[in-house]
């Protein structure tokens, strides 16, 4: 019988006849691999696994001794053993001197002993955790006479390169895309230096540039056109400019507020000139990396040179061209840089021959005076708010693609919308046509449009007011505001009164202005504030003064603020022709304002104040005055306003006229003419 044989044998004849689990010289890992605890199928699977396991373990062996170089040496810690064995047990077999020899593998963390168990009578090889290799472990080994080596790792290569590639991979990968990248933008001809193109102009180029706006799309803006078409003319036909001895403009800077159609004109004059064209907002060129915005500056007018002749567009350059040196804390360093940066390309000493810089800003006054003077932006072109004529013809740009119903006028619409810009007439006729459809209408009316309009002016529409106590009082305040304006010369007429609450607005009076308002004289600001108290005047004239409400709070700061500008900016008081503010601390820059100083005197300040109060009150006395005297028609007005919400200008003129011949006549415009004169 073979060895693998007879020792299967040994261990089926020692399960029958023996219980391990009384022993307690045997840990607990034996009892787990014993056979005995297995089924009959688990002991005939192990019998072939015990016999290979022999086989080849002793096939192993004989290898090893025809090897005289590595007899001493054990097999590696992945070697099968008998079993594993706790490193406590292993110290109790320690001290009990049953341990022979020790092998200690991978810093001397797993050791394979050889341990005699008295039980079985043979020595079984056992694989031991070690805690480290502590020093008390070695003297109890020592004082034992065990046979202890120590055996260094087999150092894998493999796993080593993928330690390497894990831990330094991805660095090396980002240094290398840094490096390729750089290089590319060095070798790009006059590209900037830096890296993942930060240097690079974000500037949207168009050869041939198809913007679908031409000077027919834009109205309302004829001095700025006339201004455009000659830039045209001139990159259509320098010759006969050249002629004379002209020279094209380096820069065209548009001023105005926001929504007049500055950046509308560029497209324009891209649409028309049909000449290369970049476009970008001034915020592009900032970045946080100081050298940045520079280097973009370099690279777009690099780009725009070698296709010139050509047109550069830069929005909001204010951006990027405020003053330098200023600022809480001081200035920018990589604004500052950038700014210098244009400066020098604009007019440097190479100069930008055949390079047209068009910019828009609605905040000139912060620009730096460098960037203004001629020879960089030598036009100046003010954009400002359409007057009606323009107003008019903004709208039939906007409405042709409209259907709109015969009854619609846009020159009433124009006369009703003073102060709004293109982009507001744009958008109301947008949202006209928005409400016909939610309506289910197939054109425009003139109730889409009215709507509209007080939709943008004053807000969405709210809940209608119940009847009660609050509504009537609503009705008699806003019905003061259109009896005291309508009989105060001077005055816009009244457009119509609602009680429809809109925005933070209980009710609304609207008021029709006659013309644009540019020029306005002493009286007519008068009779702005007589009308904007009459809804005070009325609640304490008709309920008393204990019933007067908080309704009037947005109508006293505006004739308060009406009422400071004729005393300080205006001229229109007692004190006199002065100008008794600092334009500095009218400025709507907050650093201006902080740092600007009111050298007032205070008895000047007090004068000031004097004076306003002598303007209100003056104008107080006159509603109340106005409310006093007309009260049946008012009640009349009130009576009527509370039935239907809504009446119209001329309804309410008709039933005022009833009462009083002054409502029917034609504000008086003679104050307007003679300061148009003089």
């Amino acid at each position: 019988m073979s060895p693998a044989v007879s020792l299967s044998i040994s261990h089926l004849s020692l399960c029958k006849s023996q219980d391990f689990s009384k022993d307690t010289h045997l840990p607990k890992s034996t009892f787990r691999d014993n056979p005995c605890h297995k089924t009959p199928l688990d002991i005939k699977l192990s019998k072939r696994k015990l016999m290979s396991s022999t086989a080849l373990g002793l096939i192993g062996r004989g290898l090893s001794m025809a090897q005289p170089a590595k007899a001493a040496e054990p097999g590696s810690p992945s070697e099968s053993t008998s079993s594993r064995l706790s490193y406590s047990r292993f110290l109790q077999y320690l001290n009990e001197g049953a341990v022979r020899k020790v092998d200690l593998f991978e810093n001397g963390t797993v050791a394979i002993a050889e341990v005699y168990n008295p039980t079985l009578e043979r020595i079984q090889r056992v694989k031991v955790q070690l805690p480290g290799l502590p020093q008390e472990l070695l003297r109890k080994m020592k004082e034992k006479n065990v046979d202890f080596a120590a055996y260094p790792m087999d150092f894998n290569w493999g796993l080593a390169l993928l330690d390497f590639l894990a831990n330094f991979g991805f660095p090396l990968l980002l240094l290398g895309s840094l490096f390729l990248s750089s290089s590319s933008s060095t070798n790009t001809p006059g590209g900037p230096n830096l890296p993942f193109g930060l240097g690079r102009s974000k500037a949207k180029f168009e050869m041939e540039p198809n913007t679908g706006v031409t000077f027919d799309d834009v109205a309302g803006v004829d001095e700025a056109k006339q201004d455009f078409q000659e830039i045209v003319q001139f990159l259509k036909t320098p010759e006969k400019f050249k002629a004379v001895g002209a020279k094209i403009p380096k820069g065209v800077l548009l001023v105005g507020p926001p929504g007049t159609g500055k950046t509308l004109l560029a497209r324009a004059i891209a649409g028309e000139a049909g000449v290369p064209f970049f476009s970008l907002s001034g915020s592009e060129f900032i970045e946080m990396f100081v050298g940045v915005g520079a280097s973009r500056v370099r690279d777009l007018f690099n780009k725009a040179k070698a296709n010139s002749p050509c047109l550069v567009f830069i929005d909001e350059i204010d951006a990027v061209g405020r003053q330098r040196g200023t600022g809480i804390g001081g200035g920018n360093d990589e604004r500052e840089q950038t700014l210098n940066q244009l400066l020098t390309e604009m007019d440097g000493f190479s100069g930008n021959s055949g390079v047209i810089v068009i910019a828009a800003t609605n905040r000139p006054e912060i620009l730096d005076s460098a960037l203004l003077r001629p020879g960089r932006f030598d036009r100046q072109v003010s954009v400002g708010l359409p007057d009606i004529r323009g107003r008019e013809q903004i709208l039939k740009v906007h409405s042709n693609n409209k259907k709109l119903d015969k009854d619609v006028s846009l020159g009433v619409i124009a006369t009703r919308t003073p102060g709004f810009s293109g982009a507001d007439l744009a958008n109301l006729m947008n949202e006209a046509a928005i409400l016909a459809g939610r309506r289910g209408k197939d054109k425009i009316t003139v109730k889409e449009i009215d709507d509209s309009i007080d939709r943008i002016v004053a807000g969405m529409e709210g809940t209608k007011m119940t009847d009660g106590k609050s509504k009537i009082l609503v009705a008699y305040h806003e019905i003061g505001h259109a009896v005291c304006a309508t009989l105060t010369p001077g005055h816009d007429p009244v457009q119509k009164v609602t009680l429809i609450p809109r925005g933070q607005a209980r009710g609304l009076t609207w008021f029709l202005p006659g013309e644009d308002p540019e020029l306005i004289s002493k009286q007519q600001l008068f009779a702005r504030i007589v009308g904007g108290l009459g809804g005070r005047a009325a609640e304490e004239v008709i309920f008393g003064e204990s019933e007067i409400t908080t309704g009037a709070a947005g109508d006293l700061q505006q004739i308060t603020q009406i009422a400071k500008q004729m005393v300080t900016r205006f001229g229109m008081s007692e004190i006199g022709p002065w100008a008794l503010t600092d334009p500095a601390i009218q400025s709507s820059d907050v650093v201006l304002r902080m740092l600007a100083r009111n050298n007032m005197s205070e008895k000047l300040a007090a004068d000031i104040d004097a004076s306003v109060r002598n303007i209100i009150g003056s104008a107080y006395e006159v509603a109340k005055n106005h409310i006093r005297n007309n009260r049946e028609a008012i009640d009349k007005l009130v009576e009527v306003l509370l039935e239907k919400e809504t009446i119209t200008g001329d309804e309410f003129r008709a039933i005022l006229s009833e009462f009083t011949d002054t409502a029917m006549e034609k504000p008086d415009r003679t104050p307007i003419l003679e300061m148009i004169s003089v």
